[in-house]
């Protein structure tokens, strides 16, 4: 019987096993390096009440100031919503909204009247909300065609994503897809009832809500933009629409696909209650409102039917701040992140201060 032998090699780690015959066998022993034998420099912290305690008071007290700033700022945003689904007998829309459909011939118009308490100052931006409406299922969030979207020549074609609203009697459909064929499409306008029972119509702007890059970088119109009508030839409307892509506006900056109410509506939602910008109301007089506090009438025409999937709609007048729209949440968030290490500051501080002096050498009998 023939026995093998070893050698070790310090230096490298290596084991040379000598087999029978004498041939030499390398082993699988890693190699003798700091890396492969995990003798890499580590630093690890050590926590002591001199390091914890102060780090819980500092973010105690950082935490608390910038909550407290963000909250008030939020509520100096003012802000008013009116829903107009039209489901209470009582509402104006209660008609438009039993008696509507996605196949009706005749839009149907109701007005609302409110009061706003106080003024808005600067800028109002103006939403449109819808509730129970799920943009972010997947179907529906891939039913569109990027391609057709940018203006790409000859992408009018609808990829297979749009179906089944890529055609419509052996037409292609422009845009195509379930996001494009469910767009909103209720007009709103906002009048000022002023002291001598005169209807002031509020301007609107319709152009500057939508997404720099969305207008500019990811929707475009196909040839030159100059004449829609031509470009869209041989193409059909979305099933639910009223007019062509290439009525939305009158406007030809603000027309066919990077029309900014279109725009607005394909970036889809994440949550089923959002709400979308809609208009801007600009401020005109450094010295006057915007919006004066008083009477004013919403005049809707109801287009967009909700009841099929009780959903609700609803008006939204928002000034903004430099920390965007109102949203409360954040500074409650930092608020009580700060109390909750203030606190546990102060009970870690009393415990320490309770048991940490004791004295932790006592002998140890063997």
């Amino acid at each position: 019987m023939m026995a093998s032998s070893y050698s070790a090699k310090d230096e490298d780690g290596h084991i040379t096993v000598t087999g029978p015959g004498g041939a030499a066998l390398r082993s699988k022993k890693p190699e003798n390096t700091a890396f492969k034998q995990q003798r890499l420099p580590a630093w690890q912290p050590i926590l002591t009440a001199g390091t914890v305690l102060p780090a819980f008071f500092i973010i105690g007290l950082i935490f608390i100031p910038i909550g407290i700033g963000l909250f008030v700022t939020s509520n100096n945003i003012r802000e008013f919503e009116i829903d107009y689904t039209g489901v209470d007998e009582s509402s104006p829309c209660f008609n438009c909204s039993q008696n509507f459909s996605w196949n009706s011939t005749r839009p149907c118009t109701c007005s609302i009247p409110f009061s706003l308490e106080h003024s808005y100052e600067n800028n109002v931006f103006m939403y449109y909300g819808l509730s129970n409406f799920y943009q972010n299922h997947r179907r529906y969030v891939k039913s569109r065609d990027d391609s057709q979207l940018n203006g790409h020549l000859g992408s009018l074609k609808p990829s297979k994503e749009c179906e089944p609203y890529a055609k419509h009697d052996n037409k292609p459909i422009a845009p195509c897809g379930a996001i494009a064929n469910s767009m909103f499409n209720d007009t709103l306008e906002l009048f000022y009832n002023d002291p001598n029972g005169t209807k002031v119509l509020i301007p609107l702007r319709a152009t500057g809500i939508a997404w720099w890059t969305d207008k500019h970088v990811k929707f475009g119109n196909p040839g030159d933009g100059l004449n829609l009508t031509a470009e869209f030839q041989g193409t059909t409307k979305p099933v639910n629409w009223r007019k062509p892509v290439y009525e939305l506006d009158s406007d030809p900056l603000n027309n066919g696909f990077i029309n900014e109410d279109f725009i607005v509506w394909m970036r889809t939602a994440a949550l089923p209650t959002f709400r979308k910008l809609y208009r801007i109301i600009s401020r005109r007089d450094n010295m006057v409102p915007t919006l004066l506090r008083g009477n004013y009438t919403l005049e809707v025409v109801y287009n967009y039917p909700v009841r099929s999937f009780e959903g609700r709609k609803r008006m939204i007048l928002s000034t903004i701040s430099w920390m965007g729209g109102k949203n409360p949440f954040l500074g409650i968030a930092y608020i009580t992140v700060g109390s909750v290490c203030f606190f546990l500051g102060v009970v870690l501080l009393i415990i320490h201060h309770k048991y940490g002096n004791r004295n932790n050498s006592a002998d140890i009998s063997n």
